[in-house]
């Protein structure tokens, strides 16, 4: 394929905007794929995503299109996801591409994600197509959506708009001509030596890590031997080919083209995302810029359930390769052994890789309560960043507390700014500014990110019946009055449950903790007591009830001498328990999430 005819995009949006649906229609539309092997969402092939019905990872696939000018066009689409918690999916996956289309539902009009995803796109210097999708459905406000483009960009003009239906297939023709008109070739140099970024990788078990690349500049064929810049490690090319969307084997990849490698390296953290790939012998002068990695902003203990550490171990770290805005240490708990504290974008990433570690390893983890990093100050002038409550230094020592704070930009109709109001207040959020985007109310908010690190998202959607959007940005660090809590059982401390709250919250969330905590902690032979202590302080206590009754109190007639006895032995019983660590399911630390 000629250079000139090389087109590299992706699609952007805002969540549940048509983004795979209009991928599906340009894979029709070019034939990529069969009538038999279509169905809806084809590029969600995650079981995840299949679950969720949202796109987590990024997807790419090659097609052919034969446009109105009698010209045959490479097209090297990216699907990316529009959750909040892939934000970076969506600007790893621009790096590699001229351009982007902008998607917009004609029924909710300009999103949150979709302010953020342009944003992303206008750094990158990419070229834009907007598209209003949905315009079949009676409810749509085409007109108010098109204002809204306008507000967000005024070269997004009615007539530089296309208006589609990713159901139907309504306009994608023209979305398949814009693409070719209003997109950039690749500006790659063919003679030069190869320069490739390594936007995405996966692990496969015989094959080793397997790169996804964009060729900057050069070309590369099987069997060369080719080096990674950053790292230095050198390998002999096994394979290559492009996607159709499976992998399909070639003989070589040219200057802009999309692919993938196979490298064969076994070690998962030889390749990294933001690489570049160059050859051995003949490398290119510089490396790619202006690839930044993930900042996580969410941290949680993951542990194996069966004491499986090194099988976890083994797919965390495929896992890690495949989503690289997941990122983990090793730790240790006393209560819970060999595990991980890993980082997350959101609670929702969290939760997808929980579940991508049950369905694609088969293996069941225990998850600690979510935090995130606090800054400490002691008394003798030193500063420490906490990730993990467990080193939250004691009160004593303590001097101040910073936590992160965040401005986040709530978008909503206006018959939901009361209840919106209402839950930022209930979360410590402080109104900063209001102002009215046409039919919508926008409010920026001052708010803790704690506050905001789980349930926030969810129950925004609730109290806006689901057409509130929200964006966020980090501010820094602020003094706050923020306390360790430490669970106790059997007067030890459990170190996996320890989490830190604000001091005006400590009454509600510890009674609230134990009584949930009575319900879930395993029942022993004797009665159990579970306190939740601040700063040495028991604040809230409650016995988990025995597996049966006192036999030496149950009201029946015995003996003096049988009631001894039976108190002999249930003490021997406890005291022999009171050193066996007892076992806590999962739900033990869902007590502490639901708080």
């Amino acid at each position: 394929m000629n250079q000139t005819r090389i087109r590299n995009f992706a699609i952007i949006a805002h969540i549940d905007h048509g983004k795979s649906t209009l991928a599906d229609r340009i894979m029709e539309a070019t034939q990529t794929v069969s009538q038999r092997e279509q169905h809806a969402q084809l590029l969600d092939d995650m079981n995840v995503e299949k679950a969720h019905g949202v796109t987590v990872k990024a997807r790419t696939v090659r097609n052919y299109y034969h446009a109105d000018d009698g010209q045959e066009y490479e097209y090297n689409l990216i699907d990316t996801p529009g959750h909040v918690d892939f934000t970076y999916e969506v600007s790893k996956s621009l790096a590699a591409t001229e351009g982007a289309i902008l998607l917009v539902d004609a029924t909710q009009g300009v999103q949150a994600q979709t302010i953020a995803n342009y944003r992303i796109a206008k750094r990158h210097h990419l070229s834009i197509i907007p598209v209003i999708n949905k315009v079949d459905i009676g409810s749509t406000e085409v007109q108010r959506t098109q204002e809204q483009l306008e507000t967000l960009d005024a070269t997004f003009t009615k007539a530089r708009t296309l208006l589609i239906s990713a159901k139907t297939g309504l306009g994608v023709h023209e979305v398949l001509e814009a693409i070719h008109e209003r997109i950039p070739a690749p500006q790659g140099h063919p003679d030069q030596p190869l320069k490739a970024l390594v936007f995405d990788s996966l692990y496969d078990a015989y094959q080793g890590i397997i790169a996804y690349v964009r060729l900057i500049d050069g070309h590369v064929h099987q069997n060369d031997d080719l080096r990674l810049m950053q790292t230095g490690e050198a390998f002999k090319l096994k394979a290559l080919g492009t996607f159709d969307p499976n992998m399909q084997p070639e003989k070589a990849l040219r200057t802009g083209e999309v692919g993938y490698v196979v490298t064969g390296l076994k070690d998962p953290r030889a390749v990294r995302v933001g690489e570049t790939l160059t050859l051995k012998s003949q490398p290119t002068a510089a490396a790619v810029t202006g690839y930044s990695p993930a900042q996580p902003v969410v941290f949680a203990g993951l542990f194996p359930k069966d004491n499986d550490y090194e099988t976890l171990k083994s797919a965390i770290l495929k896992l890690s390769l495949n989503d690289t805005s997941f990122s983990y240490t090793e730790e240790r708990s006393e209560a819970l052994g060999m595990g991980f504290r890993c980082g997350f974008l959101g609670a929702f990433h969290l939760q997808i890789i929980r579940e991508r570690l049950k369905a694609e390893f088969g293996l069941d983890v225990l998850t600690t309560a979510p935090t995130v990093t606090y800054q400490v100050l002691l008394k003798n002038g030193q500063r420490l960043l906490i990730q993990n409550p467990v080193q939250f230094p004691a009160f004593s020592l303590i001097e101040e507390v910073q936590e992160p704070f965040v401005k986040a930009e709530i978008t909503m109709p206006s018959d939901s700014l009361s209840a919106v109001l209402k839950l930022v207040d209930g979360h410590k959020g402080e109104l900063l500014d209001m102002k009215n985007d046409n039919d919508l109310v926008v409010i920026i908010i001052k708010i803790p990110l704690s506050e905001i690190a789980y349930h926030f998202f969810s129950e925004l959607k609730s109290v806006s019946h689901g057409f509130a959007s929200l964006s966020t940005e980090f501010l820094d660090y602020e003094v706050g009055d923020l306390v360790k809590v430490e669970v106790d059982m059997n007067y030890t401390a459990v170190d996996a449950l320890a989490f830190i709250v604000h001091r005006s919250d400590v009454s509600a969330m510890t009674q609230a903790l134990v009584h949930q905590l009575k319900r879930t902690v395993p029942r022993q032979l004797y009665p159990t007591p579970v306190q939740a202590v601040v700063e040495g302080k028991a604040v809230a206590r409650v016995d988990v009830p025995p597996l049966r009754k006192n036999a030496a109190v149950n009201g029946d007639a015995h003996s003096i001498s049988k009631k001894a006895a039976l108190l002999r032995r249930q003490s021997i019983n406890k005291r022999q328990a009171a050193k066996n660590a007892i076992k806590l399911p999962q739900s033990v630390f869902n007590a502490i999430l639901e708080l």
